[in-house]
């Protein structure tokens, strides 16, 4: 997951939710506002979401020789 700036600035910070015992419940955006004490942390490594759309495209296109080797090594494991 990634920190999302969206075009009115606001940032959408991924946070993980989990149980008393650890247990992984989900995970979540929270949204936060210019101004908000955890604003300029999470800012630095924002997209946005056209930035966001162009990793996916590039991921879907050119990942092809990262899945050849993982196919490989997952072949070797299993023989």
């Amino acid at each position: 997951m990634y920190v999302i700036r969206l075009a009115d600035g606001t940032l959408r910070v991924p946070q993980t939710l989990s149980s008393d015992d650890g247990r992984l419940i989900g995970n979540a955006y929270v949204e936060l506002l210019p101004g908000d004490p955890d604003y300029d942390r999470w800012l630095a490594e924002a997209l946005t979401e056209e930035e966001l759309a162009e990793r996916r495209r590039r991921w879907l296109e050119e990942n092809d020789d990262l899945e050849r080797e993982f196919l490989a090594f997952k072949a070797e494991q299993d023989g």
